[in-house]
């Protein structure tokens, strides 16, 4: 199922490294120029590539790129840590960061980086479990059951106990096959080197999605471990991981046509939705997304630029933000563009005539039952996002109610422990509130600008029940309503805060302004869960018969499953292409467009001084390019999406040459479908990289220590 041999499209797939022997992938690759063996990128028992490339922190990729355990991976992956250790006395957002040695290597509490330890096949042992009764078959795509499964397997392993270690189970094609991932997990992870975000975000909002690119993407962590090189927190003796895998680096540069690989974590894919499912993706998520993130945005903006502290502060929430905002933008205009609801269309034709002519009445009804679950759905998802975008992650100011309840039946009980209990825990919800990169007054005007938005996009039996409030004692001024909550919660500042704890009582908690509202929240956002859920019932094993039916129309040609994070291997070639009519986008950029964008009035588009200085004097080293140009970035036809941020482009040799950093513009509907004319990757060159490290951030030291093929 899925799986059998036979040529696909060269470049689209996202294809399981535990399937390469199976779907003959390394022959299909070494047609386009790969020179190594299928055990040389992914072996079960052995040293392989893949063990070079892991997750860093929470939805990146990175890869090892010394025998001491450096990583290189995105700026835009290492920004939040960036951010946490800037401050306006050390903005390294704005300097860069360049550690001269080992010990100026900055601790970074919180960041991880994962590797993957072993891949196991367990559909048949998921199957079993559904034969016999122990599961439901619609169980098996929930969390509790495969986190319980998935802690079984750990128990039963040879690697249980060993530091470091855990286990996930996930489904793969819909459900159709389910793998156990171990995965081996470092909390000792130091910030060594970041350039200046007027070169690692160069070209910032504008140019992000876009080619051609000129942003050198990159930054520059290192694993700690301990005296055994096993998984320790952070330790002044920890020492630098002893690698047992990276990357060589590749200086003999590219040309069009070369052939390119891309090992990474990919986030999220969905290939095999049906065209009633991809307008609901346009209109219940994409649309109020980008109408909610926009006007957020344009209050962060205005505030971040009036002040170097809240831009501090705000830099990787507003960059998070802005990138799936453009991005939803993006990939509503690529659907049309591209025709992909006519492709599902096209495709759904074909479908519904292999189910009748193999007499298949299960594949004949699918499409038609998943459409109807989306029609109902659509209502809901709308108000679900509207929910999540404003009241669950746009406005930030708001506490847990069921600790304030907590501690509301603690006083009226005169619980001494209970009191110091539940007050312990509103100190750390209110710290937690008012932590270092939060300005109560920035997100008071967010509240102001997406509350009144709320009630334009949602019909009023939708909203909750504080917007009664805002129209009976406010007389619908949210401003004043806005301003009372921000103004007068025992949550709104030091001072309200300290009065309450040094002697709380019932009355001050059921007055709160901010406990009703929280309160009104909570409860809608459960009751749209609810909604939601019922809504969708039953659409997995749907999917699950749909995939398993397009599966065996396209036999024997192979599919790749969608994306869920997990370690995947793409493949294609270096390669420009034509945008439009009369447009031809070559496959690479150099350091010239840097110049030639460079506007000192945008700070999209600053250059610094000193990059302009190596420049004009042409010194470039050992990187240029034969015709003594700095090379910036290129283009590859790799199948990739976030997730991908950060993963190695590697040669046919093995060898580095870039880090995938982007797509362009024309391909955003790729993550629905994939099209082999327009998608490509873009990924700053290895070559970029070692220069600015090397003359700009004066870390030669990193570059000795790195594997350099000449």
């Amino acid at each position: 199922m899925c799986v059998a041999f036979l040529p696909s499209k060269a470049d689209e797939g996202m294809w399981l490294l535990q399937l390469m022997q199976e779907q003959h992938l390394a022959d299909r690759m070494k047609a386009q120029g790969l020179k190594l063996d299928a055990d040389d990128i992914y072996h079960p028992n052995k040293v392989s590539l893949k063990d070079a490339v892991g997750i860093f922190g929470g939805g990146c990729t990175g890869e090892i790129i010394s025998p001491d355990g450096l990583i290189l991976t995105n700026h835009h992956c290492g920004y939040a840590s960036i951010q946490q250790h800037s401050s306006v006395e050390h903005d390294y957002l704005t300097d860069g960061f360049w550690a001269k040695s080992r010990k100026e290597e900055l601790p970074t509490p919180g960041l991880k980086f994962k590797f993957v330890e072993r891949i196991v096949d367990v559909t048949d042992k998921i199957n079993a479990k559904v034969k016999a009764g122990e599961v439901k078959e619609e169980e098996t795509f929930g969390q509790p059951f495969l986190h319980k499964f998935a802690n079984e397997e750990l128990k039963a392993s040879d690697l249980n106990g060993k530091p470091g270690i855990s286990a996930q189970a996930l489904p793969f094609y819909a459900g159709n096959k389910f793998y156990l991932i171990y995965l081996k997990t470092y909390s000792d992870v130091r910030m060594v080197a970041a350039p200046p975000s007027s070169i690692g975000k160069f070209g910032g909002e504008t140019d992000n999605w876009m080619w051609p690119r000129h942003t050198c993407d990159f930054s520059v962590f290192r694993i700690y471990a301990d005296a055994n090189g096993e998984p320790a927190e952070y330790n002044e003796n920890n020492v630098p991981l002893k690698a047992k895998k990276h990357l060589a680096i590749s200086l003999k540069g590219i040309e069009e046509g070369d052939y390119a690989m891309i090992m990474g974590f990919p986030g999220s894919t969905s290939r095999y939705l049906t065209q009633s499912e991809v307008k609901q993706r346009m209109t219940a998520s994409n649309e109020p997304r980008i109408r909610i993130r926009g006007t957020r945005q344009d209050v962060l903006k205005k505030e971040m630029a009036a002040s170097d502290k809240v831009r501090i502060q705000y830099a990787s929430k507003y960059a998070g933000s802005s990138n799936y905002w453009k991005n939803s933008i993006g990939m509503n205009k690529a659907i049309a563009d591209n025709k992909v609801l006519e492709t599902k269309a096209a495709q759904e034709a074909r479908f519904a005539k292999f189910a009748k002519d193999n007499n298949r009445a299960d594949y004949a009804k699918v499409v038609g039952e998943i459409d109807a679950i989306i029609e109902k759905s659509n209502p809901v998802l709308y108000q679900f996002t509207c929910f999540n975008e404003i009241l669950r992650s746009g406005i930030e100011f708001g506490t847990p109610y069921i600790v304030m309840d907590s501690l509301k039946v603690a006083v009226k009980n005169k619980d001494k422990a209970g009191i110091k209990k539940y007050t312990d825990m509103m100190k750390s919800v209110y710290e937690s509130v008012h932590n270092k990169d939060y300005d109560h007054e920035v997100d008071r005007k967010v509240a102001k600008a997406l509350l009144p938005l709320y009630a334009e996009m949602v019909e009023a039996d939708a909203l909750p029940s504080f917007y009664q409030t805002i129209q009976n004692d406010f007389k619908g001024n949210y401003d004043a309503y806005i301003d009372n909550l921000y103004d007068n919660s025992i949550f709104s500042n030091e001072k309200n805060f300290n009065k309450f704890i040094s002697k709380p009582n019932v009355k001050a908690l059921e007055k709160d302004p901010m406990y009703a509202f929280v309160k009104s929240k909570y409860a809608l956002g459960d009751k749209l869960v609810k909604e939601l859920s019922t809504a969708l019932n039953g659409l997995e094993l749907l999917h699950k018969t749909y995939v398993r039916g397009l599966c065996e129309m396209y036999s024997p040609e192979p599919k790749a499953p969608d994306a869920n994070f997990t370690i995947r291997l793409t493949y294609g070639n270096v390669k420009s292409y034509n945008p439009k009519d009369g447009i031809h986008y070559k496959y690479y950029t150099t350091l010239k467009g840097v110049m030639e964008k460079e506007d000192p009035t945008n700070p999209e588009f600053v250059v610094p001084a000193k990059l302009k200085e190596l420049y004009t004097a042409k010194d470039f080293g050992r990187y240029a390019l034969p015709n003594g140009e700095m090379p910036a970035c290129f283009l590859t036809t790799n199948d990739i999406t976030g997730g991908n941020s950060g993963s190695p482009v590697i040669n046919g040799s093995g060898e580095l040459i870039g880090t995938a950093f982007d797509g362009n513009w024309e391909s955003l509907s790729g993550d629905i479908n994939f099209d082999n004319n327009l998608q490509r990757c873009i990924a700053v060159d290895i070559r970029y990289v070692l220069f600015i490290i090397d003359k700009l951030g004066g870390c030669g030291h990193l570059i000795d220590e790195m594997t350099i093929v000449e």
